[in-house]
Order: structure tokens, then C-alpha cells, then sequence
């Protein structure tokens, strides 16, 4: 594992994924500007020192529902496709703003699923993602909710945008991804009902057991991935041939504590399959 850790020095084009949960305060469910400021300032950091780097974001929904007012998490479908058309903008707005003060530019890129489905959109897709990470621009991704029902209707079951950035991965060709969770790592069982769960620092291979512990261990009001979304994640990510990182959002210090190649969170070892056929686990 030592090696595999060591490796991660040498990555050159990273995708790392925020959620919900990560970019709240949890006392009130509104943004924490600060630790977006320590994202903004990390990504930048990273763009500088010459490596390619992509953020996908969530977040718009929840920001969108504290914009209007909402106590709580939206039901119906067309609220939640209005709290996502308020917030998506409200929230690049405030990605935008940081980002000039870094003198760095942020480009929005929302995807649906027919974006990955279609081998053309796809395609148009790659060629758009080298176009602005050649233009130094840091891509911001997320699901396109206000207009795509199958995704937004679909979060309980495959999770927030874990999917989507090892999509995302895949569709660019990264060589490491990194998931930052409301959680270390991956457990042999859910710690936040389990004490005596075991953490895991290594996945050489994703077989039937490590699946088996996938969970919907989510605990916010904000977030909606479990573990199960996130070894998914790790499926598309690793056939497709990446590395991924599971680790703890709260500090964002661990995106650089990762990178530096310190043992952190939960390390899932690349195993490229060649003619992965990525529609299989987007189906």
C-alpha cells in the first residue's frame, strides 16, 4: 500500500468530489464560506502546480431551498427542480467570486445522463473538458437537476454525485479520484450504528465482499449518498482506470494530505479493464 500511496505524488489529472453536506454548516444547513474559500484556494494550488483538475460540486438544491426560505428538504419534484435552477446559480456565483480572487477561472459543466449514454455526447463532453482545462479554467460539474428527472428522482438509490464524478473520471481519462465524504473511509460495517466496525485503508479488489458493505450510511439533511453510491463510484473509477480516495470533506486539508501521499482515508486500487463498457453501471 506503501507504493500506492506514493504514487498518487504523480497523478496529473484529478477529479475531486464535494457534497452537500461538505460545503454546510450542519447547525443550519447554509453554506460555510470558509471551507469553500480553503476548496477554492486547494484547486487553484493544485491547477499551479502544473496538473489538470476538475470539481464536482453539489450543493444546489440545498442552496436553492435556503434561498426561498424551505425548513427542509424539498419532496416534490418540481420544487426541486426550482431549488436547483435558484441554487445551481446562486451557488456558481459564489464559486466564480473566490475564484477571481485566486485569479483563476471557473467554467460550469452540467451533465445529464444522455450526456454519458450517447457515444456522440460523450465525445463532445472529452473534447470540451481538454479545451478548458487547456485554457488553465477549472471545470465545476454537476447534474443538470433542473431539467434532468432521472437523475434528481434517482439519488436515494445510486447517491448524490459520487456516480457522476467517477463518470466524469472515466469520460476524461483521470488518473485519481478523490470522494470527500462525511465519513473516513470505508468501514467493514456502518460505524455511526457499529462500534466495532474496522476501517479499511486499502482496496486492492472490488469483490463481492467489499460490495457487500456498501450502505446508505448518509447522516445528513443535506447530502444523499451512502456508501453503497461510493464503491459504485469505485467500480466505474477503478475499470476505467483510476485511483480513488474516500475520505473525510470536513477538512479540506485532506485533499493535500492525499496528494502528499499520506495515509488517508480509504485508498481504492486502479484495475483497468480495457473496453470497459461504461454504460453498464450507468443503466
Amino acid at each position: 500500500m506503501e507504493n500506492l500511496r506514493e504514487a498518487i505524488k504523480g497523478k496529473k489529472r484529478i477529479v475531486i468530489k464535494i457534497g452537500s453536506s461538505s460545503l454546510m454548516h450542519e447547525n443550519t444547513d447554509r453554506l460555510n464560506l470558509l471551507k469553500i474559500e480553503k476548496l477554492v484556494r486547494t484547486l487553484v494550488d493544485i491547477k499551479n502546480s502544473g496538473r489538470d483538475v476538475v470539481l464536482v460540486s453539489s450543493g444546489a438544491i440545498a442552496v436553492g431551498r435556503n434561498a426561498i426560505g424551505l425548513d427542509c428538504k424539498p419532496s416534490e419534484l418540481p420544487v426541486k427542480q426550482a431549488c436547483a435552477a435558484i441554487g445551481q446559480a446562486k451557488l456558481m456565483m459564489v464559486y466564480q467570486k473566490i475564484f477571481a480572487e485566486y485569479n483563476s477561472l471557473a467554467a460550469q459543466v452540467l451533465m445529464t445522463k444522455n450526456t454519458v449514454l450517447n457515444k456522440t455526447n460523450r465525445l463532445n463532453a472529452r473534447n470540451t473538458f481538454d479545451e478548458l482545462l487547456k485554457l488553465h479554467a477549472i471545470p465545476i460539474v454537476n447534474e443538470n437537476d433542473t431539467i434532468s428527472t432521472y437523475e434528481i428522482e434517482q439519488l436515494n438509490t445510486f447517491g448524490d454525485n459520487d456516480r457522476l464524478s467517477a463518470i466524469v473520471s472515466a469520460i476524461i481519462g483521470a488518473d485519481l479520484l478523490i470522494l470527500l465524504s462525511d465519513i473516513d473511509g470505508l468501514y467493514t460495517d456502518d460505524p455511526n450504528s457499529n462500534p466495532d466496525a474496522k476501517f479499511i485503508e486499502c482496496v486492492d479488489t472490488l469483490d463481492d465482499t467489499t460490495l457487500d458493505m456498501g450502505k446508505d450510511s448518509s447522516k445528513s439533511s443535506v447530502g444523499t449518498g451512502g456508501m453503497a453510491a461510493k464503491l459504485v463510484a469505485a467500480k466505474i473509477a477503478t475499470y476505467s482506470g483510476a485511483d480513488m480516495v474516500i475520505t473525510n470533506g470536513n477538512d479540506i486539508e485532506n485533499i493535500n494530505r492525499v496528494l502528499k501521499g499520506e495515509s488517508v482515508g480509504t485508498i481504492f486500487k486502479s484495475n483497468k479493464i480495457e473496453n470497459f463498457n461504461l454504460n453498464s453501471l450507468i443503466d
